[in-house]
């Protein structure tokens, strides 16, 4: 009874022409259509089909109370997260699907920074970013002994050279028109407070782990000192 009065409240009509879920599915077909062993026939029509579900999923997000700096540095981290994480899942490349996944957990911290989050974002980088995916290339690395591969000499100095005029031309048009449109304001007082409680507040996290949680903090400390003994024998 309860199941059917909650399939009767859905707005199916709504849901079936609602851009985000046929974003979804286009995303769900082209990860499928993108797998390392496909061959490239039908890769290229999954490549096609998850622009158009990134498209359609950025199209349906809604409208922030923003400024159009804000909005699209979100937007722009989205695009980044999401084109990094198929891009990680569909190489055929070890090395090239870790480092992909490392720009998807950089544009994941990028939007923990945007909601204001740094202790996450900070987090999301030493921990994954800084640590597991060096450790994975590492790993593919001693595990490929057999020297240099294929791509190792690919040369990209002509296109580096012309990406950095791009990207350079690009960032200071960008600034210029930041800084001709920025219209610098006081803070009201109920915005002010606002910030004032909320500024620091990493400062305010180590302060409480490092005073009410200290016992926590040391066992957990020990028990990670204790993991590396076993490590040791490796070593040798």
């Amino acid at each position: 009874m309860g199941a059917s009065n909650f399939l009767g409240k859905i707005d199916w009509h709504g849901l079936v022409l609602s851009p985000l879920l046929w974003g979804i599915l286009c995303g769900a077909i082209a990860l499928g259509l993108l797998l390392p062993g496909r061959s490239n026939r039908i890769r290229w029509p999954g490549l096609v089909m998850a622009i158009l579900g990134i498209g359609l999923v950025l199209y349906d997000l809604p409208m922030m109370d923003l400024g159009w700096t804000e909005v699209w540095t979100f937007r722009v981290l989205t695009i980044i997260t999401l084109v990094a994480a198929v891009a990680t899942v569909s190489m055929k490349s070890a090395v090239y699907a870790a480092i992909w996944f490392a720009l998807s957990l950089l544009g994941t911290a990028g939007l923990f920074f945007f909601q204001g989050a740094q202790f996450l974002a900070i987090a999301t980088i030493i921990v994954y970013a800084g640590a597991i995916v060096v450790t994975f290339l590492f790993v593919i690395m001693l595990a490929q002994p057999e020297g240099r591969a294929s791509y190792d000499g690919v040369s990209w100095a002509r296109s580096s050279k012309t990406a950095s005029v791009v990207t350079a031309a690009l960032l200071v048009a960008l600034l210029t028109v930041t800084v001709k449109q920025a219209k610098p304001e006081p803070l009201p007082q109920k915005r002010l407070e606002a910030v004032l409680k909320t500024d620091h507040h990493v400062a305010r996290l180590g302060n409480y782990l490092l005073t009410q949680r200290l016992i926590e903090i040391e066992v957990a400390g020990t028990l990670l000192l204790v993991a590396l003994v076993p490590a040791l024998p490796l070593l040798a």
